[in-house]
């Protein structure tokens, strides 16, 4: 194997996978993408469900037709890819250390590295629930795979905790294998999931979500018997006299997700404390020079289609540096403020961007009849009323490069909520 590439990109899921095409339609032909698992594809790989693709090829498409698309342009371009293989380590001047069953361990030298890791699912451990660990508490995904890929039902009688899309496109999935899904819980006021998902895997079935609801309790030693239920309050403390014992012998937890960022933090990159991901200005770029993050292991998505937005991003901005490099100057600071938790990305060189620069963020409340406003410094410069905000549901705004340039001396954009 070659010992140097242009680019390396850690990751071959929809992120990976769409910043090496987009890197390679850009006129760069050496490029590696290092993968773990034993295929291409990612995570959309057991997602066999459909919704994807509606932006990027204009049709609905399950996750592994998505994720075909993007392995036949990959293996078309001819890009070099090593699957089985397990990246430990990435030097500050981008020496990339990893190991597999046929090389054993090895390094290669980038020019540039692309982080396109993913994120991985909050575990049981982080939730601090009483009881023993009996056999059947699964995360979604977990239950997922075992349902989608290696055919085996982890159980008959299910409860889920949380209610982001994974929990909820599993309670559809669960049933339709035949299992009893007897509620969703959810600890917030509000769901975690997009509004379509909450209709087409509850509403349809008629499982119901309880929101404001967490587990308490798990009863059961060698395998569950059953979860004790209770209301929260505002503080997310659970009101004693709510309590509801469900009998069940399977706990899904679908807890929220965390950018995957090991190898990130090994790198003393800057990181967003809200989202844990890297912090990036508008080529994708890291605060390490020459490493670009793009797709969930900088900011968990809802839609794959701008997982590859970003990604092919990325790639094109990856390729500039090989070529010639990204001008350095001084950046304007993108801040988060009133209701929105962050943004991506969190500073703009104006002088590298598109003619258009997307800001996407979420939003940390549900919010009705509120206002998107963006300020250039205090100017305010755009306003924008939105019926209906929500936690669950990326929002975003286009900036427009001609519009930063006209403006020396601009120091800082704020993307905030206004409320009536």
């Amino acid at each position: 194997m070659r010992k140097d590439y242009d680019i390396v990109v850690i990751g071959g899921g929809p992120a990976g996978m769409a910043a090496a095409a987009s890197a390679r339609e850009s006129g760069i032909t050496n490029i590696l993408i290092l993968e773990r698992d034993r295929e291409l594809g990612g995570i959309l790989n057991q997602c066999i469900h459909n919704g994807f693709g509606l932006h990027t090829f204009k049709e609905e498409l399950t996750g592994p037709e998505y994720a075909a698309r993007f392995i036949s342009k990959v293996k078309e371009a001819g890009i070099d890819y090593m699957l089985n293989t397990m990246v430990l380590d990435i030097s500050p001047d981008k020496e990339v250390t990893a190991m597999n069953r046929e090389e054993g361990l090895f390094t290669v030298r980038a020019g540039a590295v692309i982080l396109a890791m993913g994120c991985r699912e909050r575990p049981r451990g982080a939730l601090n629930i009483p009881g023993y660990r009996p056999a059947g508490i699964y995360s979604a995904g977990t239950a997922q795979r075992l349902v989608n890929i290696e055919g085996f039902l982890p159980g008959r009688e299910v409860v889920i905790l949380g209610s982001g899309d994974i929990g909820l496109i599993m309670a559809r999935r669960m049933t339709l294998e035949g299992a009893k899904v007897k509620v969703v819980a959810e600890l917030m006021p509000y769901s975690g999931g997009l509004k379509r998902n909450i209709v087409q895997c509850l509403d349809d079935f008629g499982i119901p979500l309880k929101l404001s609801h967490t587990v308490i309790d798990i009863d059961g030693k060698e395998r569950v018997k059953g979860v004790t239920l209770a209301r929260v309050d505002e503080n997310r403390k659970p009101i004693p006299g709510t309590e509801e014992y469900i009998p069940c012998d399977t706990l899904l937890l679908s807890v929220g997700l965390v950018p995957e960022n090991e190898l990130t933090k090994g790198m003393g990159i800057d990181l967003m404390r809200a989202t844990s991901g890297p912090k990036v200005n508008e080529s994708m770029e890291t605060s390490r020079e020459g490493v670009f993050a793009c797709g969930n292991v900088l900011h968990v998505h809802d839609l794959v289609d701008y997982v590859t937005q970003e990604s092919e991003e990325a790639g094109k901005a990856a390729a500039r540096y090989i070529k010639s490099g990204l001008k350095r100057g001084a950046a304007v600071e993108v801040e988060a403020a009133g209701g929105v938790r962050y943004t991506v990305p969190s500073s703009i060189q104006p002088e590298n961007a598109e003619d258009k620069i997307v800001v996407r963020f979420r939003v940390g409340d549900v919010y009705k009849d509120s206002w998107i406003s963006v300020y250039y410094d205090k100017e305010r410069i755009l306003h924008r009323k939105k019926r209906i905000m929500a936690p669950g549901e990326m929002e975003q705004v286009i900036l427009k490069k001609e519009e930063l340039q006209k403006r020396m001396g601009l120091k800082k954009i704020t993307i905030t909520i206004e409320e009536a």
